[in-house]
């Protein structure tokens, strides 16, 4: 079974490693040891946990808009390159990096700017999942 260490479990649900420590002493997330005599978190419970967890404070600053698009990272945008008639928008949304290419006019409807709290969302025909080599087993 997969398992990932306190740190990467926190990565993954956005919060900081005290506060899986936390869920783990209040019987909110279940922890064991792993090989190492690390404590870690399967990835199973992980899930479970993401399930309940949601997109936390973030995605309650986004509440579900009536749109077919489901893949949503809100985030703050990062950078924001204007030209005469297209914009890049850059947003950091917890370790993921969303480019954006759209019309300056709707980046200046919308008043982007760096610092800015933003949703991204994505709709595709195709969605590719990948493995790092060497991830957990």
């Amino acid at each position: 079974m997969t398992q990932f260490r306190i740190s990467e479990a926190a990565a993954l649900l956005g919060v900081s490693d005290d506060t899986v420590r936390r869920w783990a002493d209040q019987g909110r997330i279940t922890t064991g040891h792993g090989a190492n005599g690390m404590q870690v978190v399967d990835g199973v419970d992980l899930v479970a946990v993401m399930a309940e967890h949601g997109g936390g404070a973030l995605a309650e600053a986004f509440p579900l808009a009536r749109t077919s698009a489901r893949n949503r990272f809100i985030g703050l945008v990062t950078a924001v390159q204007r030209d005469g008639v297209m914009a890049q928008v850059e947003l950091q949304a917890g370790p993921f990096r969303v480019v954006s290419l759209m019309s300056r006019e709707a980046a200046d409807e919308l008043g982007l700017e760096p610092g800015m709290l933003a949703a991204a969302t994505a709709k595709a025909t195709v969605v590719s999942i990948e493995r790092p080599i060497g991830s957990h087993e």
